[in-house]
């Protein structure tokens, strides 16, 4: 299973859908227009170092990276006005990441404070054999797994409540669906990389020349075993037994 952070930037070209809930999401981000920022070769890393683990096993710092994978560089005051925190607190997690290579100071083009950048375009958090990073009975990748989820949910209730503040085309082309697939784990697999593929060329952070209009746009993508497969499937074989004369 990988836990994969990055962002798109879209417009508003293409067609409307319907709502529903499910697995995959994508919304809109504030009706602000994020500030043009120029694209970056791409660079997906996997993280197991065990120490930069640990460092996102902060909520702030988890939010803190997100944002600049979203957003592309900003200073400590500017995060702080989005993650709810101070710009001291926030200059001190930020270099809490930079010490493990998750982030990385930038040149400031006006002199005065430094922005900060994410160090990568694209994080899967992968799995460390190091038994001294368990929490309980799971692992750091569980408990950051689980964190992440825990943030989409929040980021998608959201843009929920603020959907009457969005521009009408805007609401029109966000979408929550979701679907019952069925497929072999090889069909997944093959799935993914086919969204990925397609997604690819939309990562905000290194999109070159997005067209007038586009902005940051939140997109989940979670696909896994339904976890009642197991149980439906014996309960279906338990009714049969019972229905034979």
């Amino acid at each position: 299973m990988s836990f994969i952070s990055e962002s798109a930037t879209g417009s508003t070209t293409g067609s409307a859908t319907g709502s529903a809930p499910g697995s995959a999401t994508a919304s809109a981000s504030a009706a602000a227009p994020a500030p043009a920022a120029s694209a970056r070769p791409e660079r997906r890393t996997t993280v197991t170092d065990p120490r930069a683990l640990r460092a996102l096993a902060h909520p702030l710092r988890l939010a803190l990276l997100d944002h600049l994978m979203s957003f592309g560089p900003r200073t400590a005051s500017e995060c702080a006005a989005v993650v709810g925190s101070t710009p001291s607190n926030c200059s001190y997690h930020l270099r809490a990441l930079a010490r493990v290579g998750l982030v990385e100071p930038v040149e400031a083009h006006d002199g005065r404070e430094r922005p900060w950048r994410s160090a990568s375009t694209g994080l899967s958090f992968g799995r460390t054999d190091d038994p001294g990073f368990a929490i309980g009975s799971d692992t750091v990748e569980r408990a950051l797994a689980d964190r992440q989820v825990d943030d989409e949910a929040a980021l998608v209730h959201r843009a929920i409540a603020q959907r009457d503040e969005q521009p009408a085309e805007w609401r029109e082309a966000n979408m929550l669906n979701g679907y019952a697939l069925k497929l072999t784990s090889q069909e997944l697999r093959e799935l993914g990389e086919r969204l990925d593929a397609l997604i690819r060329p939309y990562i905000a952070l290194t999109r070159a020349d997005p067209p007038e209009g586009s902005d940051v746009v939140a997109l989940h993508l979670n696909a896994f075993r339904h976890p009642d497969a197991v149980v439906a499937a014996w309960a279906a074989a338990a009714s049969e037994v019972e229905d034979r004369p």
